[in-house]
């Protein structure tokens, strides 16, 4: 198999090739045409140096990304400098030998069309095996974040981690809190959402003793019992409800694997065994983890708004009224009415005690808030209400946040009971006598 190189990456490798310097695709483009995945990018490694790239692209977009070695955007397309001795004749060995894992060490000559993979990736790739190019120590130490990479990796590629490259990752586990900048280990998190079964990236992290640096909130449910009403942990369970969701929505995925972590917070004993009332309010460890890790908070909300409404209840037996209740809390919270029936069925599927919902079952609750929703755009919404959020604020005198949608999925949920109280009067009464017992 011979990579398809057009576009700009074939401009900057023939113009590489036309200055006398031998320019090779490798990595991830390589890896990934190899599992029969079409690249979402096509990197390049050369032996010119930095200076002359930035002199045969002078026309060109050319900025430098790299830190630890030099790394250009040019035109959009990564070209790195071979990385290593620069020993005569040992080009591009030098650099392939320097990159993390094998499966993203080999490279592509297109002018000789000859193949470079020194470290067996491409049987590596085959087994679904990670394990790093060289010493793992020392590929650890370069850059800490390969702990999470190859947890990563082994869930993208549905195997596992070599065994050196585990013992040596869970040795160095706690660099993960030292020395990574959180915001790439969420750019990882992110990407893990993207595998067939993101539970793999999490389970390795936990099992190396990083996930409490990178998930605490996560990590703590690990050996929590599920209660009565569930036949696996709490933390199992949110790793078949975040395997549930499909890939192309990864941040209602990430929110499907984080929707219960509540539970520890609220986890009561009793008679019957272990209860979690209101598991769904306590998103304050989720909040932290993910303000932490350097997510927007448009990001952060819909999470958390996710973990509020994931517990409504919606039945067959669901009248109209109670129907278009649920609507309007999905509303106040911003979450689709289709988002909320994915995490409802992700949850139920991912409770091994009971049967998960059927296609029927699908459909009924579907047309249900099918309806109701194209009724309330015919006539009540969100933003017919008598009072917008910036009055909740000033009523309530709190600031933005999870409490004001609270509140306007009350108010709401009053209006639909008896629209003759939406009025601005009668909606600060309401919200005086309901939140400031």
């Amino acid at each position: 198999m011979r990579p398809v190189i057009e576009g700009r990456a074939r401009f900057i490798i023939d113009t590489l090739h036309r200055h006398g310097y031998r320019a090779l695709v490798v990595g991830g483009s390589i890896r990934d045409g190899l599992m029969g995945r079409v690249p979402s990018d096509m990197d390049i490694v050369t032996d010119a140096p930095g200076n002359e790239i930035c002199r045969m692209f002078e026309k060109e977009r050319v900025r430098k990304v790299g830190r630890q070695f030099s790394l250009f955007l040019v035109n959009g397309v990564e070209v790195a400098c071979c990385r290593g001795r620069e020993e005569s004749g040992r080009f591009p060995l030098n650099d392939l030998g320097m990159r993390d894992f094998t499966v993203n060490s080999m490279a592509f000559d297109p002018e000789t069309g000859e193949w470079f993979d020194p470290f067996s990736g491409r049987d590596d790739l085959n087994r679904g095996i990670v394990r790093f190019t060289g010493n793992p120590e020392e590929r650890i130490t370069e850059d800490p974040l390969r702990i999470v990479r190859a947890c990563r990796f082994a869930a993208m590629l549905g195997g596992s981690i070599e065994r050196a490259s585990f013992v040596a990752i869970r040795r160095h586990a706690t660099l993960l809190k030292e020395q990574v900048a959180p915001e790439r280990i969420r750019d990882e998190i992110v990407k893990a959402m993207g595998a067939a079964e993101p539970s793999v990236f999490f389970e390795n992290l936990h099992r190396i003793g990083g996930l409490q640096f990178v998930l605490p909130c996560l990590d703590r449910c690990c050996e929590l019992d599920g209660g009565p009403h569930h036949a696996e942990t709490v933390f199992e369970h949110c790793m078949l409800a975040g395997n549930a969701v499909p890939r192309k929505y990864p941040l209602l995925r990430l929110a499907a694997f984080l929707h219960d972590t509540g539970k520890y917070d609220a986890a009561t004993p009793g008679e019957k065994g272990i209860t979690f009332a209101g598991h769904e309010k306590k998103f304050d460890a989720v909040h932290t983890d993910l303000k932490r890790l350097a997510f927007s908070n448009r990001r952060i909300e819909y999470i958390l708004s996710i973990i509020r409404v994931h517990m409504r209840p919606l039945t067959p037996e669901t009248g109209e009224k109670a129907v278009r209740r649920i609507l309007g809390f999905l509303e106040a919270h911003k979450v689709t009415y289709r988002d909320f029936m994915r995490i409802r069925i992700a949850d139920k599927k991912a409770n091994l005690a009971k049967k998960p919902y059927t296609l029927h079952d699908i459909r009924v609750r579907l047309e249900k808030l099918k309806n109701e929703s194209e009724a309330a755009k015919r006539g009540f919404g969100l933003k017919s209400l008598a009072l917008r959020g910036e009055d909740v604020m000033n009523i309530l005198d709190v600031p933005e946040g999870p409490r004001v949608g609270e509140a306007l999925g009350f108010l709401m949920k009053k209006v639909a009971e008896e629209p003759s109280v939406n009025t601005q009067e009668q909606l600060e009464k309401l919200l005086l006598q309901h939140f400031r017992k």
